[in-house]
């Protein structure tokens, strides 16, 4: 086990470690997860659901509420 001075050397240098391994690592779980939730911008009118795009978003309508009416602004949309 080290003791003294080579204790403190080794946490200096498994700390530069870390922060080296930290900093090639990028963006963090939350980040990723902030930007997933950014790119789902459109939600159903019927369940609250968030799709990202139209062309989802009409495919989910017409799978999920089939008796429910299309909205207007999905009608134009080729899925």
């Amino acid at each position: 086990m080290a003791r003294g001075h080579q204790k403190i050397q080794s946490q200096a240098k498994a700390q530069e470690k870390a922060a080296k391994m930290k900093k090639q690592s990028g963006h963090s779980a939350t980040d990723q997860k902030k930007a997933a939730q950014k790119a789902l911008v459109i939600s159903c009118a019927v369940c609250k659901s968030q799709m990202p795009d139209p062309k989802t978003y009409k495919q989910h309508f017409e799978n999920k509420h089939p008796k429910s009416e299309l909205p207007a602004d999905l009608k134009d949309v080729v899925a």
